[in-house]
């Protein structure tokens, strides 16, 4: 476990990564912490929209299953480059039109993420597996919760 240089990133503290693999998983981490911190303001909008309790209790749920990743990812990404995240996206948030579409995109996403943290979880060092397997299978889950939310107000 010897420090690394990276051009983009200086000196950092590697733990059993490859340039290859860090070259890979750093702009996925870096584009995750953003979309989680997007998904946080989003599912907010949702929980407004929902239209019992069951559904706020749910989603609530899952936007604060968001927060601890985006916390996840954050301690990730400064043990690997030796740096704090980048803010991310500014102002790119965008409210749905309607609860049903807000409910759809949502769905999407959650399998869009659970797509890019399949690949961090591939090339990552052995230590933040558990960590990146809770995120995803925690997407899963909320893809599930979302297809149910879905069916029930179509």
């Amino acid at each position: 476990m010897y420090p690394h240089f990276y051009p983009a990133y200086g000196v950092v503290p590697v733990y059993n990564i490859g340039p290859s693999e860090f070259n890979l998983i750093i702009p996925i981490l870096e584009e995750s912490i953003a979309d989680e911190r997007e998904d946080e303001l989003f599912y907010d909008s949702l929980i407004a929209l929902a239209p019992t309790q069951l559904e706020k209790e749910v989603i609530t749920s899952i936007r604060n299953d968001e927060r601890k990743h985006r916390r996840y990812l954050r301690q990730i990404y400064k043990e690997l480059t030796g740096r704090d995240a980048p803010p991310g996206k500014a102002n790119s948030f965008q409210p749905p039109a309607s609860y049903l579409e807000g409910l759809e995109k949502a769905l999407l996403g959650e399998l869009q993420a659970f797509e890019r943290y399949r690949t961090v979880y591939m090339n990552i060092p052995e230590r933040y597996k558990n960590m990146i397997f809770e995120i995803m299978t925690d997407e899963l889950k909320h893809a599930g919760y979302y297809n149910w939310l879905y069916a029930k107000n179509k």
